[in-house]
């Protein structure tokens, strides 16, 4: 089995997350070391899963030198604006502004005043998943959430978007 941390807090259920590349175990106060193994082996095809994946995109970006890194943000600063136009255009939503960021962990952020944030490492993906993501952060300005109708409205736009958004796990 893999190296992993634990965190103990008062809560009532085992979580697994993978942070860095590295496994996480956040545990109830007496959860025992057999009851923690013992969800680790029951787990055991996500964790490798995730582990490679986040691995994978670490070395992707790792790869990068401060010209690509540049490259890549002036690619995004000049089809984000374009892609927001059309789909905003389509979807009857008006928009703050735009900027492109170095987020590592987020595509893609929305304010409630509308201004929108895409990270550069998004350049990096296939265009269809670029349009959800554009998609995604404008639905935000009519739902603020994650609720059915915020998916309602992205699946109005983008009737495969669940196919879209599996583009960007990897």
């Amino acid at each position: 089995m893999v190296e992993y941390d634990i965190v103990y807090s008062a809560r009532r259920t085992l979580s697994l997350c993978i942070k860095d590349g590295k496994l996480v175990v956040r545990a109830p106060y007496g959860a025992t070391r057999e009851k923690i193994d013992e969800a680790l082996a029951s787990h055991e095809k996500w964790i490798v899963e995730n582990l490679e994946r986040q691995n994978n995109k670490r070395e992707r970006f790792e790869r990068l030198t401060d010209a690509d890194i540049e490259q890549l943000k002036s690619v995004a600063r000049d089809i984000l604006p374009k892609k927001v136009a059309y789909f905003a255009e389509r979807m009857g939503i008006k928009y703050g502004r735009i900027t492109v960021t170095s987020a590592k962990t987020r595509f893609g952020s929305c304010s409630s005043d509308g201004d929108l944030s895409f990270s550069y490492r998004l350049m990096t993906y296939p265009n269809e998943a670029i349009d959800y993501v554009v998609v995604h952060e404008l639905a935000h300005i009519k739902e603020m959430n994650h609720s059915p109708r915020f998916y309602a409205i992205i699946e109005q736009q983008l009737p495969d978007y669940k196919e879209r958004k599996k583009l960007l796990k990897y």
